[in-house]
């Protein structure tokens, strides 16, 4: 894309109003995959309206569509950075990709198949869920060939086994199956904000198991970001990896519309702190989940999640920039 080539820039405030038009992610434009110009895509921003593999409480399929709407705040440069990542890298709004609300199995098969294809195009995926559960199929579409790294920043491991006795997944299953499925690398996984109440340590046990690293609330507060991240991006590496961000890291104060928030975790600036962090790593494809607008008719939580994703954005624009 050249400076004079507009097809893939943001429509922007100062053009129409913010409050007016189509809501797409960051007013991005909405590509279909026949669209003539949907090849030419690098980085895709996807919807996954899928909360059925929450645990308690549901709302999370709301979110790609109350995230779209709190992103048209967005606007070009990052504050910090200067990274203007619609200028450096072709992005789109491709979709949202179509659950069966009442047939889990079928809506993952749907997921991976979609983003198998955007693997095919060269395409690396942004997406916004949806419950945990949909990064699982968004790995097994973009990672059966090789497996990856991890990013991941929570306040849950999601690294039970299947829970009731049952085969079923859940959103507290996705990296447990993607590390048996082959998919990510244990070695270089690395989980940040882990805290709350817990049954047992079954999750904790298959982590150490495995090699995968847990940095705890307690440990990321102790000894502060820079020396957390620091040691998270030399676990994770330069190879490709993915990064999965779960809006309950963040504390409840700040970030309330989610289904299982837990006390004690960082504030809105931290939150947005560890992904900058993240710079010049090799982030390969990423998600923010478990936005459940119902439960903050405020609308804070959608505009923190639509905030954190531009941050993600910015860093997946830096590593195709490299």
């Amino acid at each position: 894309m050249t400076m004079t080539d507009r097809f893939f820039i943001p429509v922007s405030g100062m053009e129409l109003p913010r409050f007016a038009g189509i809501a797409t992610f960051m007013r991005l434009p909405a590509l279909t995959p026949d669209h003539p110009r949907h090849g030419e895509v690098q980085i895709g921003l996807v919807g996954l309206p899928f909360d059925g593999a929450v645990s308690n409480r549901p709302g999370p399929r709301h979110g790609p569509r109350g995230l779209r709407d709190a992103s048209t705040m967005i606007r070009a440069q990052h504050p910090v950075t200067g990274m203007r990542p619609f200028e450096a890298v072709r992005c789109a709004d491709l979709g949202d990709v179509g659950p069966n609300p009442v047939d889990g199995p079928e809506t993952l098969e749907r997921f991976e198949s979609f983003f198998a294809r955007l693997k095919a195009q060269g395409i690396r995926p942004l997406s916004a869920g949806g419950d945990h559960l949909c990064t699982l199929p968004v790995l097994r579409g973009i990672a059966r060939d090789k497996p990856l790294g991890l990013m991941h920043f929570d306040s849950h491991t999601d690294l039970y086994p299947a829970y009731f006795g049952s085969k079923t997944l859940t959103h507290g299953n996705p990296f447990r199956s993607a590390v048996e499925e082959g998919l990510l690398d244990p070695k270089r996984m690395v989980q940040i904000g882990i805290r709350g109440t817990t049954y047992d340590t079954i999750d904790i046990d298959f982590a150490k198991a495995n090699g995968i690293r847990i940095i705890r609330i307690e440990e990321f507060f102790a000894r502060g970001i820079p020396d957390v991240m620091a040691e998270a991006r030399e676990i994770v590496g330069q190879a490709p990896a993915y990064l999965s961000y779960d809006i309950d890291f963040v504390d409840p104060s700040v970030a309330p519309g989610t289904g299982t928030p837990e006390w004690g975790g960082p504030n809105a600036y931290q939150a947005m702190q560890v992904v900058r962090e993240c710079q010049g790593l090799n982030i390969v494809g990423a998600d923010l989940v478990e936005v459940s607008p119902p439960f903050d008719p405020s609308g804070n939580t959608a505009w923190l999640g639509a905030s954190l994703m531009f941050e993600i954005l910015c860093v997946m624009a830096g590593a195709l920039g490299r």
